[in-house]
C-alpha cells in the first residue's frame, strides 16, 4: 500500500452555457490543462477515470463515454473506468483513483468529470435531475420532504428550476424552524460568494450582489431566490493522481507543486431520524475523515462546500464543524466565511456563481483548493493556507444525500 497520494496537477474549463462545444471538446481542454500543470503526457497516465452524469440521456451516448472522449487525447491500452455518483460523481471518480494508487496498482492515474446542460430538449434535462431520487418512491420521498419543511406559510414556487431547488427549499425551512435561521443570512452566504466569484475567471456569473439585491431577485422555492441558486452548466474538470513514484517520474517541478490527499472518503448514509441533523450522512464522512488526516476543524483553513443553494453552504459548513450546528447562519452574517474572515468558504465563488455542470463539480472544488494550497490563487488568496476541506453530495435518498464525499488537501510541504 501507498502512504501517500498527491494531486500533481489540474485543470479545467470555464464552466457557462457553451451550447456551440461538445463533452469531448470540453473534456480535451480539461485534460490538457491537467497534463500541462503537472508536466505529463496522455502515455504517462496508467488509468482513467472518467465521470458523468447526463451524456447517456442528453446526448445518446449510453455507454463507454469515457472511452469515447479520452481515446482521441492519445490514452491507450489503459483501464478507462465510467463512474457515475450524480452530483458526487466527480469527487467519486478522484475517490477511486486515490485507491488505485493506494493499492499500488498505478502510480500515475487521472481523474476527470465532464457534463453538458445545454440542450434544447429541457423535459429530457428535468427528468435527469428527477432521477437522482429512487424513481419507484418519488412521491413518498417528496412527502417526507413536504413534512420536514412543513409549519411556514409560503408562497406558491416559481419558474424553472429542477427538482432539487425544491427539496432544499424543504430542508432550508426545516433548519428556519428548528434553529432560526433566516432568509437575510441566506442572503448573505449568497451575496458572499457572489462577491467572492468576480476574481475568478471560471465563473459562469461574475457579478457582485448585494443582500439585499439577493432577497429582491425572483423567488424560487422558498426561502430561496435565484441568485441563491446554482445555475445549469456546461464544464469539466480534471485532476491528476500521484505516488511518490508517480512524482519522481514527473520530475522536480510536479514534486514541487504536489498537493497531498491528507484524507477522502466517500459513504452513504445510515437511517435515522429525519430530524436528527447531528446523523447527517455529511457530518459522518467529515468526522471520518478528520480522523484520517489526524487533525480537526480548528486546522482548516478554508473550504469549498457543495452549495447547490446558499442553504447547502449553510448546512455543510456546520456538518463540516467549522461553525455549531444552528451557527451556520449568524457566523456567515458576521464575515465568518468571507475572504478574509475565520475560514474563507466558496473563495471561488461556489456552484452559486461558478456553475454546476454536475460530475465536474467536485474535481472544480480540487482545482480551486490545489491553486489554494499551491498560492496561485491570486487577488482571491487565501493568506497561509495549508490545510483544505471540500464537501461535494449527490442524489437524494430520504431526507439527504444518497453520496457524500468529504476531503482534506494538505499543502506543499504540510
Amino acid at each position: 500500500m501507498q502512504d501517500s497520494v498527491y494531486v500533481a496537477g489540474v485543470g479545467m474549463t470555464r464552466f457557462a452555457l457553451l451550447p456551440g462545444r461538445t463533452v469531448k471538446q470540453l473534456v480535451r481542454e480539461a485534460v490538457s490543462a491537467c497534463l500541462d500543470d503537472a508536466g505529463a503526457r496522455a502515455a504517462d497516465v496508467e488509468a482513467a477515470f472518467f465521470a458523468n452524469v447526463g451524456q447517456g440521456l442528453l446526448e445518446g451516448q449510453t455507454g463507454t463515454p469515457g472511452q469515447m472522449a479520452l481515446r482521441p487525447l492519445g490514452f491507450q491500452a489503459i483501464p478507462i473506468v465510467n463512474v457515475e455518483n450524480a452530483c458526487a460523481s466527480g469527487m467519486t471518480a478522484l475517490h477511486l483513483g486515490m485507491a488505485q494508487v493506494r493499492a499500488g496498482m498505478a502510480d500515475i492515474v487521472l481523474a476527470i468529470g465532464a457534463e453538458k446542460l445545454s440542450v434544447e430538449d429541457v423535459a429530457k434535462r428535468d427528468a435527469l435531475f428527477a432521477g437522482g431520487m429512487d424513481v419507484h418512491d418519488r412521491d413518498a420521498a417528496m412527502a417526507r420532504l413536504a413534512a420536514l419543511g412543513a409549519g411556514t406559510s409560503v408562497p406558491l414556487a416559481e419558474g424553472e428550476r429542477s427538482v432539487f431547488m425544491d427539496m432544499y427549499g424543504c430542508w432550508a425551512r426545516a433548519h428556519m424552524a428548528d434553529f432560526g435561521t433566516t432568509r437575510r443570512q441566506l442572503a448573505a452566504i449568497a451575496a458572499k460568494n457572489h462577491g467572492h466569484s468576480v476574481d475568478n475567471p471560471y465563473c459562469q456569473f461574475r457579478r457582485a450582489f448585494t443582500v439585499d439585491e439577493v432577497l429582491a431577485a425572483r423567488s424560487l422555492s422558498y426561502p430561496l431566490t435565484v441568485p441563491m441558486c446554482s445555475p445549469y452548466s456546461d464544464g469539466a474538470a480534471a485532476a491528476l493522481l500521484c505516488s511518490a513514484e508517480g512524482l519522481r517520474r514527473l520530475g522536480d517541478a510536479a514534486r514541487a507543486g504536489a498537493v497531498r490527499i491528507a484524507a477522502s472518503v466517500l459513504q452513504t448514509g445510515s437511517d435515522r431520524d429525519d430530524r436528527d441533523w447531528d446523523r447527517h450522512v455529511t457530518r459522518l464522512a467529515a468526522d471520518r475523515a478528520y480522523d484520517q488526516a489526524g487533525i480537526g476543524p480548528d486546522a482548516i483553513d478554508l473550504a469549498e462546500v457543495h452549495d447547490a443553494t446558499a442553504f447547502g453552504e449553510l448546512l455543510n459548513v456546520e456538518n463540516l464543524r467549522l461553525a455549531a450546528r444552528g451557527e451556520g447562519g449568524p457566523a456567515a452574517e458576521r464575515g465568518d466565511f468571507t475572504l478574509g474572515g475565520r475560514v474563507p468558504v466558496n473563495v471561488s465563488g461556489g456552484l452559486e456563481s461558478r456553475g454546476h455542470p454536475l460530475a465536474a463539480t467536485g474535481l472544480a472544488q480540487i482545482h480551486e483548493l490545489v491553486t489554494q494550497l499551491r498560492g496561485r490563487a491570486g487577488p482571491r488568496q487565501v493568506a497561509g493556507a495549508r490545510h483544505a476541506m471540500l464537501e461535494n453530495g449527490g442524489g437524494l435518498y430520504g431526507v439527504e444525500d444518497a453520496a457524500a464525499a468529504v476531503a482534506i488537501l494538505a499543502a506543499p510541504g504540510a
